[in-house]
C-alpha cells in the first residue's frame, strides 16, 4: 500500500553525530520537525525542499519518537542551535567564511558582535532582505550577487519555514556556498534577542514546553494542532500494511 511522501522523509532522517557532517561540503541542510512535517503535507514544494535535502536533522522529541515507533530505532534530536553551534566551532579551529541572511539589521549586528568576540578567525557577512512572502528577480539577483561575490563557505539562511526551505531549494545551483543550511529561529537565539529554554528542560526533553511559555503566540499553534496531526500522521503510517 503506498503512503503518502513526506512520511518517507522521517526514514532519511540523519542518525549521525554531528562530528560526521563535512561543515564546509555538507550541501543543503535542513530541519524536520513535527510543525514542518504538518506544513509539507499541504505544501507540495515545501515537502520537496526537505525530500532534496543533502542532510536532514531530526529537530524535536516528536520526530525522535517518530522513527522509534516506525522503526524501533533510537535517533537524538538535533536542533538548529547544535548544528549552528558546532559550525562556529569547527570554522573557528580552521577559520572560514560564513553568511547570515534573513532576520533584522539589529539581530544581525549582534551577531556579527558576537563572533567577532568568541571567533576572530571568522569571516561574517550578513544581510537583511525585504520581508516579503516572495523577492522581486531584481531583490533576488541583488541577494544572490552580495551572497555569491563573498563566496561563503557556510550560508545561514533564517527566514522562517517553510520561507527560508523553499528560497534554498529554488536557488541552491546558483548558490556559491560549501554548506548553505536553515536554521529559523537561531539567528534570535545567538544574538540573545530570544533566550534559548534551560538546559534542564532541554536535557528533559521539554525545549517546546519553555518555548510555549516564551513565546506562546508564536508557537502554541505548533503544537497544540501540529503535533496531534503529526502523531496522528505517524500511528496511521504504523498501522499500514507494508508490500
Amino acid at each position: 500500500m503506498q503512503t503518502n511522501t513526506i512520511s518517507l522523509s522521517v526514514y532519511k532522517l540523519f542518525r549521525g553525530k554531528l562530528d560526521e557532517i563535512p561543515v564546509k561540503s555538507a550541501g543543503v541542510i535542513n530541519t524536520l520537525n513535527t510543525h514542518s512535517y504538518v506544513l509539507g503535507e499541504k505544501d507540495e514544494t515545501f515537502r520537496r525542499a526537505l525530500e532534496s535535502s543533502d542532510v536532514l536533522l531530526p529537530d524535536g522529541i516528536g520526530v525522535v519518537w517518530a522513527v522509534k515507533r516506525l522503526r524501533g530505532e533510537k535517533i537524538h534530536k538535533i536542533a538548529g542551535s547544535d548544528i549552528h553551534l558546532h559550525i562556529l566551532k569547527e570554522l573557528h579551529g580552521t577559520g572560514g567564511k560564513i553568511y547570515y541572511l534573513g532576520s533584522t539589521r539589529e539581530v544581525l549586528d549582534g551577531i556579527s558582535c558576537r563572533i567577532s568576540r568568541e571567533c576572530p578567525g571568522v569571516k561574517v557577512r550578513t544581510m537583511s532582505p525585504p520581508f516579503l512572502p516572495e523577492f522581486t528577480e531584481e531583490q533576488e539577483k541583488c541577494i544572490l550577487d552580495d551572497i555569491n561575490n563573498f563566496t561563503p563557505d557556510i550560508l545561514f539562511v533564517g527566514m522562517t519555514a517553510p520561507k527560508q526551505e523553499k528560497w534554498v531549494y529554488k536557488n541552491r545551483n546558483r548558490i556559491n556556498a560549501g554548506t548553505i543550511c536553515s536554521v529559523g529561529a537561531v539567528f534570535d537565539f545567538y544574538a540573545g534577542h530570544i533566550h534559548r529554554p534551560s538546559r534542564w528542560l532541554i536535557r528533559h526533553n521539554l525545549e517546546w514546553l519553555g518555548r510555549l511559555f516564551m513565546s506562546p503566540k508564536r508557537v502554541w499553534r505548533r503544537i497544540f494542532f501540529s503535533t496531534p496531526v503529526f502523531v496522528s500522521h505517524i500511528n496511521k503510517l504504523r498501522r499500514t500494511p507494508k508490500d
